[in-house]
């Protein structure tokens, strides 16, 4: 595939997406510290593992396959998580990329529930959908995270089914275990009337 996964700084008016660097590891160590009730199936580093889990998106995003983010709230200019493009799929031409994933992504407690993800989604979903014309965005997550599940289900991307042991589960306790996982997408004729919800929900927030 001659396409290159490089995702560009996408702001908005509560977030900024910064393509991920070495730079981001104190801030996402900071956020990564808070409140970790909510990453019960989700990979999210401690502080001390910081550094080797951007070593390891960067290794990903060598390949190809990966457009990590870090999460930067305007507000506070402070790193509230991370985000990412992932699995480019060009089946057409291999200049133009037909599908791609939004994943990888995780907030500190304090940004949660504050419209700092609806914003993310809608900044990736439309950079994906109006920049490089994708005809899908996929979502995934593990199946038995409700949690995840109500929060991917809140941009309006439409449940696919469950992939089963589909890949390695993050769960604490499970490493070296496959996990079950709820996949999601939206389509390039959803995407108008899906963009609209997502405007819709963060002017009624502000």
């Amino acid at each position: 595939m001659s396409f290159k996964l490089a995702g560009p700084v996408l702001e908005g008016a509560l977030v900024r997406l910064e393509p991920l660097e070495r730079r981001h590891a104190p801030g996402l160590a900071a956020a990564a510290g808070e409140n970790r009730d909510s990453y019960a199936f989700t990979w999210v580093p401690t502080a001390a593992e910081t550094d080797a889990y951007i070593d390891a998106q960067l290794a990903r995003a060598a390949t190809g396959m990966l457009a990590p983010y870090a999460q930067i709230s305007r507000a506070t200019g402070r790193v509230v998580g991370a985000t990412s493009y992932w699995e480019p799929r060009s089946w057409r031409s291999p200049d133009h990329l037909d599908a791609v994933e939004v994943g990888f992504t995780w907030l500190a407690a304090s940004a949660q529930g504050t419209g700092v993800n609806t914003e993310a989604k809608l900044l990736l979903f439309r950079h994906a959908f109006e920049e490089w014309q994708v005809s899908r965005v996929d979502l995934k997550t593990d199946a038995r995270n409700s949690r995840s599940r109500a929060a991917i289900e809140r941009t309006g991307a439409r449940f696919e089914g469950i992939l089963r042991n589909w890949s390695r589960s993050w769960a604490p306790g499970e490493e070296g275990r496959l996990r079950d996982s709820a996949i999601y997408s939206i389509t390039a004729d959803e995407w108008p009337e899906r963009r609209a919800h997502l405007e819709k929900r963060l002017a009624e927030r502000r």
